[in-house]
């Protein structure tokens, strides 16, 4: 492993504590542009002062989103305590990020249909499941089959946003051909086996636990990608979930098709869904749970975007 020495410490510490790909390329990104920030003083001397400059001018100058600037906090300080081994201090008072909130982009349920209509193969059920499952993007990558029941047309979330699981609801117009999608995921599987491929990629603790289980059917990724590649950490060749950009790509292809003079992406899809189940009078607490917000106050910008009619719980798709 390459790079400064403090960079080796922060990877170091990242996959002891067996934390995401996703989170350590994260924490990478503003590690080094803290670095490239308090040019030419060394990492290894920094100081609160140092954050707090930084974070003040992430929002001052670089005017990022309040997400954004916790994020850059959060590698921050875990740079400090676990890669430098020292509390990086008192540097609260650092100017924070506007905390406004824009009314999210939704699409009516026409607009919805007319985008399903030009997309095709895996890339449409996709997009309809996310749609009327009210998934986030990456909830929707990480399915695994077993947490598709179609007899029950339930969708297990697992470790979502804040690590937490849920249930939320699978639309029974999409259960047909979410069995055949399965079938097909079922021989794509054998044929895997057969070439002696790896087994997908598991949570590190079952993967301690039960290192074969990558190797089984139920673990399968529901929406895996076409090709092979190397995992970024071990260098295995593996069967990894679609990727992101990928499927991104292709919303706003279709999107661009159907002229809609709004900004579209794979996250409108979850907007409509929460809009639309408000306007079928659905609870703003049922909302919550389907949506797995921790807060009601994140669910309640919904009621900016929708209008109440209607009673009872069904998924929009339906």
């Amino acid at each position: 492993m390459g790079g400064a020495a403090w960079e080796r410490k922060l990877v170091e510490r990242i996959r002891e504590l067996h934390l995401a790909w996703k989170t350590e390329k994260t924490y990478r990104q503003w590690a080094w542009q803290l670095a490239r920030f308090c040019e030419p003083k060394p990492v290894e001397e920094l100081t609160h002062e140092d954050l707090r400059g930084w974070f003040s001018h992430l929002a001052v100058k670089g005017r990022v989103a309040v997400a954004t600037q916790k994020q850059a906090l959060n590698a921050g300080v875990f740079l400090f305590r676990e890669a430098l081994k020292r509390e990086p201090g008192d540097f609260s008072d650092f100017v924070r990020s506007n905390k406004h909130r824009n009314v999210p982009s939704v699409l009516t349920r026409e607009e919805c249909a007319e985008l399903f209509s030009l997309l095709s193969g895996t890339s449409r059920l996709m997009a309809e499941l996310m749609y009327g499952a009210g998934l986030r993007l990456s909830e929707l990558l990480r399915l695994r089959v077993q947490d598709v029941d179609l007899s029950r047309l339930q969708l297990a979330v697992r470790a979502g946003k804040g690590n937490k699981d849920r249930l939320t609801m699978i639309p029974r117009s999409l259960a047909p051909r979410l069995r055949e999608h399965r079938e097909r995921l079922r021989e794509l599987h054998r044929k895997d086996r057969e070439a002696g491929v790896a087994g997908v990629f598991l949570p590190e603790a079952l993967e301690r636990k039960w290192p074969t289980a990558g190797e089984k059917f139920e673990w399968f990724w529901f929406f895996p990608s076409r090709n092979l590649m190397s995992d970024p950490r071990s260098g295995v060749v593996r069967r990894h979930h679609v990727l992101d950009v990928s499927f991104q790509k292709a919303i706003r292809e279709a999107a661009k098709k159907a002229r809609l003079d709004k900004k579209i992406t794979p996250h409108t899809l979850r907007h409509s869904f929460a809009t639309h189940l408000l306007e079928n009078g659905t609870g703003i607490r049922d909302l919550q749970d389907l949506l797995g917000h921790a807060n009601v106050n994140t669910t309640q910008i919904y009621l900016h975007t929708a209008k109440q009619t209607g009673v009872g719980i069904r998924s929009p798709l339906d």
